[in-house]
């Protein structure tokens, strides 16, 4: 389609050469720091050895792409994939500011929809094996929608009816 051309994949096999790379390469830390830093990570999985080597890892990043700003906002907005709400991804914001669900079967949907429809989702959640802060974000969204609503008083009560009828 787009190249003009009605194609159907229809009985029809695929090759995703991005999928084979993603499945064969390493994705670690690791890995990182061999191919920017040419070096093995020595200690990995320790607090000191990883900060380290992340940082190395940033350095070469910013000398080998001279393409990528070296700032704060500029390397936040190029290694951000959308508008997280938490650090992990699970949980991102829409084109509304809305907090959805960036996984599974309710990706794509608001948060406060899925704990509307199913309120035992939230439990399963904060049983998984979701990171703490995830976790945290979802109780805050959860705590949000059930917060009690502030009872107006009746002089308030009185000017909200006088301003929806133009009573002024």
């Amino acid at each position: 389609m787009r190249a003009g051309i009605d194609f159907n994949m229809k009985d029809r096999k695929a090759i995703d050469v991005q999928v084979i790379f993603h499945k064969k390469e390493q994705r670690t830390l690791g890995a990182g720091y061999q191919f920017y830093c040419g070096k093995v990570l020595e200690g990995a999985h320790g607090a000191e050895a990883d900060t380290n080597a992340t940082y190395e890892i940033l350095l070469a990043q910013l000398e080998k792409y001279d393409d990528i700003e070296n700032s704060v906002d500029a390397l936040s907005a190029y290694s951000t994939h959308g508008k997280r709400a938490d650090f992990a991804g699970f949980i991102l914001r829409n084109e509304e500011g809305e907090e959805i669900f960036s996984f599974g079967k309710h990706k794509g949907r608001t948060v406060e929809a899925v704990l509307k429809e199913n309120p035992g989702y939230h439990n399963w959640m904060q049983n998984a094996d979701f990171p703490l802060y995830t976790k945290k974000v979802l109780q805050e969204i959860k705590d949000r929608m059930t917060a009690p609503k502030k009872t107006m008083t009746e002089s308030e009560k009185l000017q909200a009816l006088q301003q929806k009828f133009n009573l002024r």
